[in-house]
């Protein structure tokens, strides 16, 4: 049985093009970074958590949630066809889903107030999420098409929403590897983005350089169903 099993919905991904050397701090131990174009990219993701079930179950108050995190691109050492992803955070608005992936998966969630919204136009919809951090309200929020269309194999588009891999450093010699399943997804070509973040109080000073970066790109992605798998444990001498 699945860890996880869920719905992801309405996902904005924004993603910028960054100096790779900035996320050496933050590269699990076994991995590698990866790169599309040459290029390097780290991504705020929001979007909806529906039907949440742990183990076959579902937790009250914890079904349907917001998710925004800040992620970046890498592939094992030993698997270089593996398209893995690492977090920098996830923030969600349940304390119990913090402890339970910080605590089995060592991954770095924090719980804040969060708030989203969607609506659709004659012919465009509105997608948000918006969280408080530091009692603050931050949010990002697009204005897409209605329609939806497949997303193009070998674009940045998939390398981007490709990812069925998480990795997450436990220490210097053991790192977590645990799979993500979902279809293909398609997206919703964005013609309007409001961000409005402040990286530094986010994600501390050392995001501080994302506040005057331009994004390289962004997209709205419908979801499906997802699932998480169990964890595994790489270890290296």
């Amino acid at each position: 049985m699945s860890f996880l099993t869920a719905e992801w919905r309405k996902l904005i991904l924004v993603n910028y093009a960054i100096d790779p050397g900035l996320l050496a701090p933050f590269i699990p131990t076994g991995t590698s970074l990866d790169f599309y174009d040459e290029k390097c990219f780290v991504s705020l993701v929001g979007f909806m958590f529906i039907d949440t079930r742990l183990r076959g179950r579902r937790i009250p108050y914890h079904i349907n949630f917001e998710e925004v995190n800040l992620r970046f691109y890498v592939k094992p050492e030993y698997d270089q066809t593996r398209r893995g992803v690492v977090f920098i955070k996830e923030i969600v608005p349940r304390i119990a889903l913090s402890l339970v992936a910080n605590f089995l998966y060592k991954e770095r969630y924090q719980t804040l107030p969060m708030r989203h919204h969607w609506s659709k136009l004659e012919d465009s919809q509105m997608i948000g999420y918006a969280w408080a951090a530091k009692k603050k309200w931050q949010s990002v929020n697009v204005r897409a098409a209605n329609t939806s269309l497949p997303i193009e194999v070998g674009s940045e588009a998939e390398f981007i929403t490709e990812h069925y891999w998480g990795y997450t450093q436990v220490n210097d010699r053991r790192t977590y590897e645990y799979e993500v399943t979902h279809p293909t997804w398609e997206h919703y070509p964005v013609n309007d983005l409001e961000i409005n973040v402040d990286f530094a109080l986010t994600y501390g000073k050392y995001f501080a350089f994302l506040q005057t970066l331009e994004p390289h790109s962004v997209l709205l992605a419908e979801g499906s169903k997802i699932t998480v798998e169990g964890k595994r444990e790489l270890i290296f001498a």
